[in-house]
């Protein structure tokens, strides 16, 4: 495990569009599945990064709090023949055990990772009504081993925000988690920076 910080992509950036299929079903997922919502929140996650088991109950809630409202949509790139535990058999299962109810999709060629510059898991974007982005930044203080509640603050008080039409809270600050795991040659360089 390498701990990486998410890269911060830049506030007003388009949502990234892309077909990707998803582990409990097979259906192909795109940003038209969700086209209804006037929210967007696409979720990098993993199954086997302590950080993302940290917050997975919370990641249930929130889909259940607020799948009515916003589209959401987890992605998972990480390269499963390194990492077996996040091929999407398993992925289907740990989606199926946690009770998500938004869709999980697999990002085989981890080309939407690079399109959103994803760079951990879990990392968090909010997009507005026009699809621009509004936040980027962690799901709350929490950690493993540290004692800040695990209450998804700073994700919730995010799409409270533009659900009310209000500006999002400041500051945004980086997610942290595992770096995503990068098929060989794949790796990608964000801003100058390794994502490694």
């Amino acid at each position: 495990m390498v701990l990486t910080a998410s890269m911060m992509l830049e506030l007003g950036t388009v949502a990234p569009d892309f077909a990707l299929p998803e582990v409990t079903t097979g259906e192909t997922i795109s940003l038209a599945t969700v086209v209804d919502r006037p929210l967007l929140l696409v979720m990098f996650l993993c199954r086997h990064c302590p950080y993302v088991k940290h917050i997975q109950a919370e990641l249930a809630r929130l889909g259940r709090d607020w799948g009515d409202r916003a589209g959401i949509i987890a992605i998972s790139a990480n390269d499963a023949v390194a990492y077996p535990d996040d091929a999407p058999d398993r992925l289907a299962d740990w989606a199926r055990d946690c009770g998500f109810n938004f869709p999980l999709c697999y990002d085989e060629t981890q080309a939407v990772a690079q399109a959103y510059s994803a760079a951990c898991t879990p990392d968090f974007f909010v997009f507005n009504r026009d699809r621009a982005l509004v936040y980027r930044g962690q799901l709350d203080r929490s950690r493993p081993g540290n004692p800040e509640p695990n209450d998804g603050a700073d994700l919730r008080a995010a799409l409270a925000a533009v659900w009310a039409g209000e500006p999002v809270p400041d500051p945004q600050i980086p997610s942290l988690g595992c770096n995503i795991k990068w098929k060989p040659g794949n790796e990608p360089t964000y801003f100058g920076l390794s994502a490694v």
